[in-house]
């Protein structure tokens, strides 16, 4: 049987190059970015399938790939890619949910002692030559408020509780919030997270972006926060109005923010005059929470796994995003 044509967009293929190479039933193409140059590719070696990163697609993608073909997203969000359009041409959409929930988790711990502990500050006055002590603060006692309890979520429950902090948790579609406080280390859970605003001193954002958690934090829900709560966000960037952060920042509504995601990246700032990298009390990485060399390798096995299915027609083990492209392909 011959290999399956695939397209990798190339900073995907470089974080798991070794996986993508040893991969025997795939024959893998590299393709930079824009678009259009990932659909030239995709025509040009008349690939089944793409395999892609954060980045938005909204055109000739969709008319390149065959009916029946396949949007494989490196990794768990998926709001770049437009699902109702990929439905219409009959592409299945699929991501990779459960391979990089610990990465991810690590690093919104990282940058929370990276606050705690002013390490950005301490780095950067080194650097200069300067020898500039100041106080940071510890974890145990403090209160993590989390706002998204899934698998992510729960796995910086349990990082925090082993720092002794108090966790809570906010989540309209917990299933069973009983199990995530015998099981993960919840001290509470809440449907609404407007419950747990007032009383956290670190504020921990693990939604997806949709219609309805687009500037989730906003200029309200800060000033429900403590004057020093500390906000981070390595969900996704459009999750956080970055003006009233900026505002909120330099008013001295909010104490500190750590965000590894932004509403356009790489980073432009939102508003004129309103760069949060201008900022001492922000602390920010560039879209790097997943970037381990486990979770790479988690995601391109995962993704090649979706293709599999995809190109064997095994519909139901693709961890698919848009079930009603099912009935576009006939199969219900």
């Amino acid at each position: 049987m011959p290999p399956i044509r695939v397209v990798v967009t190339k900073p995907e293929y470089v974080k798991a190059e070794a996986v993508f190479q040893a991969a025997p039933d795939m024959d893998v193409r590299v393709s930079d970015w824009p678009e259009e140059a990932v659909a030239a590719t995709v025509r040009e070696h008349g690939a089944f399938a793409a395999i892609l990163g954060v980045e938005r697609y909204s055109g000739a993608l969709y008319e390149a790939l065959p009916k029946g073909g396949i949007l494989a997203r490196f990794g768990v969000g998926h709001d770049g890619v437009d699902k109702p359009r990929a439905t219409a041409r009959g592409l299945l959409v699929a991501n990779t949910p459960g391979v990089l929930e610990d990465a991810v988790a690590e690093h919104a711990i990282a940058l929370i002692l990276g606050v705690a502990k002013n390490l950005n500050a301490f780095a950067l006055s080194m650097r200069a030559g300067q020898w500039a002590p100041r106080l940071g603060f510890e974890l145990r006692g403090r209160t993590l408020g989390i706002v998204g309890c899934g698998g992510i979520g729960r796995r910086l429950a349990r990082f925090a509780g082993a720092f002794g902090m108090t966790v809570l948790g906010a989540d309209p579609a917990a299933a069973d919030p009983a199990a995530l406080q015998r099981d993960w280390g919840f001290a509470e859970i809440h449907a609404d997270y407007r419950a747990i605003l007032g009383r956290v001193d670190i504020l921990s954002l693990h939604v997806p972006a949709n219609e309805h958690t687009r500037h989730l934090v906003n200029a309200d829900l800060l000033a429900a926060l403590r004057p020093t709560a500390v906000l981070v966000n390595t969900a996704r960037g459009p999750v956080v109005d970055e003006a009233a952060v900026y505002d909120a920042l330099t008013s001295g509504r909010l104490g500190f923010a750590a965000l590894d995601v932004f509403e356009t990246e790489p980073y432009v700032p939102a508003a004129p005059g309103k760069d949060l990298r201008t900022l001492p009390n922000v602390l920010l990485t560039p879209h790097v929470s997943s970037s381990s060399v486990e979770a790479c390798q988690r995601m391109a096995h995962a993704s090649l796994d979706n293709v599999r299915r995809a190109h064997s027609g095994t519909y139901g083990a693709v961890s698919l995003l848009n079930p009603d492209v099912l009935a576009v392909l006939g199969q219900r």
